[in-house]
């Protein structure tokens, strides 16, 4: 029988759905994503198709059961970090990177729009939408709360936002040099005085320095491997994990370690993980990292590279040093995943199973404990950073 018990004491998920009318015939494996909070908060996001909703899902009920909805654009093309929360939870930021195209649709045309969504509203309800740059997609609030970075895959820029109390006020743009440069996730390191931009159009992560709402590009960047997309820092602050997508043809793909400490930050070490790293997620204190890997789940099952489910791959961390401490089968087309409060839970996203697995990890094995069903494909999750 499952347990809900472990998965937080104040647990809340929150789910971005959409409905199936005026999707592409054929998805890119690029999903959006969103984020689980050491309270237990969780957004996750889905294609923008007729009338995307952020649904509010109660995991202290058993079994869970939407208890609001909210509707909000998203897309299905970005990373799965596509949601953002202030430290408190009281507000959420949505993304949307693509939307239907007005004109034909069975395509897709780039939007510019993130929803502002009032957590603590009865109900829920977005208050605000700001527009940034184009097919804006990863989204991070600062340790404090009080700055936003939002990077635009269309253009090659970083959002700059400031926050006050429920109001949130463009800042300014950061273009990183290239337009092509496709910018998909942000990390803010603990401290708040550095950014990790991904850059999965030319295959480099960069360094911002950041000062209250002074944000700079330092030109220092890194190199790891072939499109860097999602990346999760420690909250000890001394070490980053992002995945590399990689060709998409089949082969093995990688993720990549990142030595905070030293100045400016350099890849130290990168491990094989097979194909199509989606998300990684650090546990709450630091000890492990979490990694879904979609294994050729997302492909036809026609395809010499496809196999019938995903993975979850979770890794010791010892300094800079990755050791696989345990894996386990889960779900087709996998996005995001996050821990629970005590890192003894952990839930992953599958989008063809329109599903979370809950596996139990106990530093040894990873087990799965069953499937919380959801209505429509979840995109995305991750834990607020604090």
């Amino acid at each position: 029988m499952l347990s809900w018990a472990g998965v937080s004491a104040s647990a809340t998920l929150l789910v971005a759905l959409g409905t199936a009318a005026g999707a592409p015939a054929t998805l890119p494996h690029e999903v959006l994503i969103p984020v689980t909070t050491p309270q237990g908060v969780t957004i996750l996001t889905e294609l923008a198709e007729m009338c995307d909703t952020v649904a509010i899902i109660d995991l202290k009920a058993s079994p869970p059961r939407v208890i609001a909805e909210v509707q909000a654009p998203v897309s299905v093309a970005g990373p799965p970090l596509s949601v953002a929360l202030t430290p408190d939870e009281g507000l959420a930021l949505v993304t949307a990177s693509n939307k239907v195209d007005p004109s034909d649709p069975t395509k897709q045309t780039p939007d510019n729009r993130v929803s502002v969504i009032d957590l603590k509203a009865s109900p829920p309800a977005v208050v605000a939408t700001i527009e940034v740059g184009v097919a804006p997609a990863g989204v991070s609030f600062s340790p404090d709360g009080k700055l936003v970075l939002v990077t635009n895959r269309g253009d090659g820029t970083v959002s700059i936002l400031t926050v006050a109390g429920k109001t949130l006020t463009p800042a300014g743009k950061i273009a990183l040099g290239d337009a092509k440069s496709g910018p998909s996730h942000v990390a803010f390191t603990p401290d708040g005085k550095k950014a990790l931009v991904t850059r999965d159009g030319d295959h480099r992560i960069s360094v911002l320095s950041v000062d209250g709402a002074k944000v700079e590009d330092t030109k220092a960047y890194m190199v790891a491997g072939i499109r860097p997309y999602s990346i999760s820092i420690s909250p000890k602050g001394d070490v980053a994990v992002l995945t590399n997508q990689g060709g998409g043809q089949g082969d093995t793909d990688i993720i990549s370690v990142i030595d905070l400490k030293r100045s400016p930050p350099r890849i130290v070490d990168s491990l094989s993980v097979g194909q199509i790293p989606e998300g990684a997620t650090m546990s709450p204190d630091g000890s492990h990292v979490a990694v879904t890997i979609q294994n050729g789940s997302q492909r036809p099952k026609t395809h010499p590279a496809y196999n019938d489910h995903g993975m979850v791959m979770v890794y010791r961390i010892d300094g800079t040093k990755l050791t696989l401490a345990a894996q386990a089968k889960v779900g087709g087309w996998g996005q995001g995943v996050v821990w629970s409060k005590d890192g003894k839970t952990l839930l992953a996203q599958s989008m063809l199973d329109k599903s979370l697995d809950v596996l139990s990890f106990d530093g040894k094995q990873l087990q799965v404990l069953g499937k919380i069903k959801v209505p429509g494909g979840p995109a995305g999750m991750r834990t607020v950073e604090k």
